[in-house]
């Protein structure tokens, strides 16, 4: 019985977000009402309340599933060799996806709350991580990954955000690439930083590889953890 009722709640739940993110597509933010989704789902408002809490949670949910999405179409796309250059790739990737999804993007990204970023936003900036920390690793990061992370995630979806505002034959798809050399620019070096010695780069470099040795305790591992970040910075 249990069961079946968790189906149903699933099942809702599904109906739901698939009929919050039709009416996005077709009518932007402001055609998610409670009334015009209930009825697009053919279900009854209360629902929505019981599943989602309230209404920002139902465009949590929609924003959420619709970037995994995003994530599940390019998830073919595999590491190039060169870091720096995947992350270009992201950047075009994550660009298409808001000229294409502006509804979406802005749901994502064009109402921020202070203090509390959406879980789709925050799925965003975590898989953002994982190319800079390949960057790290290649030794090609002038800054912290954290502060990397920020700048290029800031200047990416405000670039995205602009354009989205323009009308769609005003868009010069330049300044996204002029905006994201000088954030490559800014964050990484044109050579490792062996080629290129100096203290930040390398703490950078050597903090992103510190997990994979195991010739440290853990409070030794913290202790270094924390001198590199500190060098870093």
């Amino acid at each position: 019985m249990q069961s079946e009722h968790s189906a149903a709640a699933d099942s809702n739940r599904d109906r739901i977000i698939a009929a919050a993110a039709r009416l996005l597509a077709e009518g932007g933010r402001e055609a998610l009402s409670t009334r015009a989704v209930s009825a697009a789902a053919g279900l009854q408002a209360p629902t929505i309340y019981r599943i989602f809490g309230d209404k920002q949670g139902l465009l949590d949910a929609v924003a959420a599933r619709g970037f995994a999405a995003h994530l599940e179409a390019k998830s073919h796309v595999r590491p190039s060799g060169d870091p720096v250059e995947d992350l270009r790739a992201g950047w075009a990737l994550n660009m298409e996806f808001a000229l294409a999804n502006p509804a979406l993007y802005c749901l994502m990204y064009g109402e921020p709350r202070p203090g509390a970023a959406s879980p789709a936003a925050e799925a965003a900036f975590e898989h953002l991580g994982s190319y800079v920390h390949r960057i790290a690793e290649a030794g090609r990061l002038r800054v912290t990954e954290e502060r990397a992370a920020r700048l290029i995630h800031a200047a990416g979806s405000g670039t995205a955000l602009a354009l989205i505002a323009l009308p769609e034959e005003q868009r010069d798809l330049t300044v996204s690439e002029m905006a994201r050399e000088a954030v490559i620019a800014a964050v990484t070096t044109a050579a490792p930083v062996e080629a290129a010695p100096g203290p930040a780069g390398a703490a950078v470099a050597l903090r992103a590889v510190l997990p994979q040795t195991s010739a440290l305790s853990a409070g030794e591992r913290g202790l270094m953890e924390e001198w590199l970040d500190r060098i870093a910075r």
